[in-house]
């Protein structure tokens, strides 16, 4: 299992503010119309389910567990 918080750049106690905070920062830097590298593009779909998830406090409370 992909360790989501880590993919953000957050400790594990992150609150919802820093979720989306250190998403749009990741979103903005690797968003494919804006990096054209073809690893921006992967870094960025981790960021959007790393967020999806961490965002949603059931999906959150299931990947802590």
């Amino acid at each position: 299992m992909k360790d989501l918080y880590n993919i953000l750049g957050l400790h594990r106690d992150a609150t919802m503010d820093e979720i989306k905070r250190a998403y749009r920062r990741l979103a903005h830097q690797y968003h494919p119309d804006k990096n054209p590298n073809s690893q921006a593009e992967e870094r960025f779909k981790e960021a959007t389910e790393a967020y999806e998830t961490l965002s949603d406090p059931k999906k959150r409370k299931r990947h802590d567990h």
